[in-house]
């Protein structure tokens, strides 16, 4: 018991310090009044969407750290400014940034060189084609489901100049006890999957029966299972396959499409659900992890589906 208790707090603290800045910053933002110039920036991008203002100075964030504009967006519904739908869309739209970050920390040094040209810009394409989707459908269901919000940073804030000392003084004496709230969850949610993880529980998600449906090679299948509890250590397997011409470009694709679909639920059950439910609370933090594990998980279908379509 020990032992888990120091594997969370080793897990969860990196994390939590995130959430601690991310919920004093935005506070800091709001008194000094840069939330609103910071969205001007972004206005662009959500220039075709029914999403408030306050929705893009989170996107602009969420390029350096997508914890942070969540924890901005949590500010601004604690302010009255957001309700739960436009957190949702907002929440989406935010996580697509990580994204782009992830070609070049993730894609290009590791992917790449691991399963060569073809079968790792095919990786990198769908990871592109995931982002994609999901602002198309942020911009659609925004179009059909919300109405036009001008919630902005309250004048008074932005037309008082308000020391940086002061700025961070109220945000601190705002922000904690949020933050405390926060913390408690997220450190009971994130116990309990460490739990459930060493007891074995995901282990249910076997890949061995669709394995033999799709007719892929025997050999892939230690890269295939591996891929869904590590997916660095499965394409680590599958790259000496592929140079060695042990598998196909197409099966290795479809190997990984597998993979990845059960790859990611277990996921987000195990790291994207606890953040979210600290943040936002069970409610809402789970419908954003369920509809955007959701459309990941429908790409890699669909293009599952066309690479079966032309192995057969």
């Amino acid at each position: 018991m020990t032992g888990l208790f120091f594997q969370v707090l080793d897990f969860a603290l990196p994390i939590l310090f995130m959430i601690f800045l991310g919920l004093v910053g935005t506070s800091v933002l709001v008194e000094l009044g840069l939330m609103q110039k910071f969205s001007r920036l972004a206005s662009p991008i959500f220039a075709h969407t029914n999403l408030p203002e306050s929705c893009a100075s989170a996107f602009l964030v969420s390029i350096g750290s997508t914890v942070a504009a969540n924890s901005m967006l949590l500010q601004e519904k604690n302010e009255g400014c957001l309700d739960d739908r436009e957190v949702l869309l907002c929440a989406i739209m935010n996580s697509t940034p990580a994204y782009v970050r992830e070609l070049f920390t993730y894609q290009i040094p590791i992917v790449l060189p691991a399963l060569g040209l073809v079968v790792g810009g095919f990786y990198a394409f769908v990871f592109i084609a995931t982002a994609i989707l999901k602002i198309l459908a942020v911009v659609l269901a925004s179009k059909l489901f919300l109405k036009g919000n001008s919630c902005r940073v309250p004048e008074t804030r932005i037309n008082g100049k308000v020391p940086l000392k002061t700025a961070v003084k109220r945000a601190f004496q705002k922000e904690f006890r949020i933050f405390l709230k926060i913390a408690a969850v997220y450190l009971i949610a994130t116990t309990i999957v460490f739990f459930l993880r060493d007891r074995g529980a995901f282990e249910v998600f076997t890949v061995l029966p669709l394995a033999e449906l799709f007719k892929i090679p025997p050999e892939s299948i230690v890269p295939l299972t591996s891929y869904v509890a590590s997916p660095i250590l499965g394409i680590s397997l599958l790259g000496p396959m592929i140079h060695s011409g042990g598998i196909t470009y197409l099966q290795a694709m479809i190997v990984l499409m597998l993979g990845s679909m059960f790859m990611l639920p277990i996921f987000a059950l195990r790291s994207q659900l606890p953040k979210k439910v600290a943040i936002f609370g069970p409610r809402l933090g789970f419908q954003i992890v369920a509809y955007s594990t959701g459309m990941s998980v429908l790409v890699r279908l669909l293009i599952l589906i066309a690479l079966l379509s032309l192995a057969s």
